[in-house]
């Protein structure tokens, strides 16, 4: 089994802000040696994540409305009090939307749905500049 390893960095504004990664992931695939297996995304962070959506106004709107529903910023958040960062939300809507998405790839295309996209979200309070590990396994 072959393992490749490569870096996709974000630049981010932050406050939900959602990128489609889905090209950059595709083209990973592309120049790899293989053709059929995996690939595992994974971002090294605790106020960020990755999912599939359709990437599209409504749908990140939608997206966007629900994580400000779920974990309100102006809310009291126990985090804010020890590092005094205001992102205790950004850690809780990481936590329920989750670091890491694996995608099945096949003759070198991944095996996603018409309307899916791959996404990574920032949900930090400012902008950062972010990676993601993308590990391709296969054969």
């Amino acid at each position: 089994m072959t393992v490749d390893t490569h870096t996709i960095t974000i630049s981010s504004k932050g406050d939900l802000d959602a990128h489609n990664i889905t090209d950059q992931v595709a083209n990973l695939i592309q120049m790899s040696a293989l053709s059929n297996g995996t690939v595992t995304l994974f971002t090294p962070s605790s106020t960020s994540g990755i999912t599939t959506i359709e990437f599209e106004q409504g749908c990140l709107s939608d997206l966007k409305r629900l994580f400000e529903e779920l974990a309100d910023p102006n809310r009291h958040y126990a985090h804010n009090e020890r590092w005094h960062d205001g992102n205790g939300h950004a850690h809780v809507c990481a936590a329920i939307l989750g670091p890491s998405i694996t995608i099945p790839f096949i003759g070198k295309q991944l095996t996603l749905g018409i309307w899916q996209q791959i996404v990574f979200v920032d949900f930090d309070n400012k902008p950062r500049q972010r990676e993601i590990i993308a590990q391709i396994i296969g054969g």
